[in-house]
C-alpha cells in the first residue's frame, strides 16, 4: 500500500487521512490541509482506497464500493502503517466516515487514540432524511468533527437536530462549504483562512486527547 507522508519526525502523533468520494489522496484539499497539519507539528499519512488507486492507473472511473469493504480496507492501511507515537483516523468526507465506522473497536483495544473527520458526510447532498449519523450517537472513541456551517452534506442548522455523542467536538467554520471554502464577499474570509483554522483546531484537539 501506498501512503503519502507530511512532517514526518519521530514521536510525533500520526494522522491517518483517507480520501472523499471522488477526489484522491493527493487532490489540492487534502495536499493543503495535510501541509498546514505538518506545520502544526503532526505527522499526516495519507493513503488511497483500491477503487480509486485503480482510477489513477487507468482504469476505469467506479464509484466507491460497499462500506464494509472500505472498512476493510481501512484497517488494512492501519496495519500496514509503521508508528512510534499515538495514532489517529479519519479522512475528508466518506474518508472520514469510513473511520468513524471502524473506531470504536480500535479505540477500545488501544490502537487508536481519537478520530477526525473533515467535512462529515451527515447525508445525500439534497436528502436531509437520509442521516449516516446512528452509529455516531454511541461513538465512545474521542471525535473532532471539521465542518463548514453550509456544508451541503450537514449544516450548522440541521445539526442542531441530530443526536451525537458526547465524546464528539464540533469546529465550525464561518461559511465554509464542503471542502471548507468560504465565500470571500460573504464572509471576508478566503479558503486559506478556513483550512488554517481547521489544522490548529486539529492540532490542539490532538495535543489535549493524546
Amino acid at each position: 500500500m501506498e501512503f503519502l507522508v507530511d512532517g514526518d519526525a519521530p514521536g510525533r502523533p500520526t494522522l491517518l487521512l483517507a480520501h472523499g468520494a471522488g477526489t484522491a489522496m493527493d487532490s489540492d484539499f487534502m495536499a493543503r490541509l495535510a501541509a498546514l497539519l505538518a506545520s502544526e507539528g503532526l505527522r499526516v499519512v495519507r493513503f488511497e482506497f483500491g477503487y480509486m488507486a485503480q482510477r489513477r492507473a487507468g482504469g476505469s472511473k467506479r464509484p466507491p464500493p460497499k462500506v464494509e469493504l472500505l472498512q476493510e480496507e481501512y484497517r488494512a492501511a492501519i496495519e500496514a502503517l509503521a508508528c512510534d507515537g499515538p495514532l489517529f483516523i479519519g479522512g475528508k468526507s466518506m474518508g472520514g466516515r469510513i473511520a468513524s465506522l471502524i473506531a470504536d473497536d480500535l479505540f477500545a483495544s488501544g490502537r487508536i487514540a481519537g478520530l477526525v473527520c473533515l467535512g462529515y458526510p451527515f447525508h445525500p447532498t439534497g436528502k436531509p432524511e437520509t442521516l449516516r449519523t446512528e452509529h455516531l450517537a454511541a461513538l465512545r472513541t474521542p471525535a473532532l468533527i471539521c465542518q463548514g456551517t453550509r456544508d451541503p452534506f450537514g449544516t450548522c442548522e440541521e445539526m442542531a437536530g441530530y443526536a451525537l455523542s458526547e465524546s464528539i467536538a464540533l469546529h465550525w467554520l464561518e461559511d465554509g462549504d464542503h471542502d471548507l471554502k468560504p465565500r470571500k464577499s460573504v464572509s471576508g474570509l478566503n479558503h486559506d483562512d478556513n483550512l488554517t483554522g481547521a489544522a490548529m483546531a486539529v492540532s490542539d484537539w490532538v495535543a489535549r486527547t493524546r
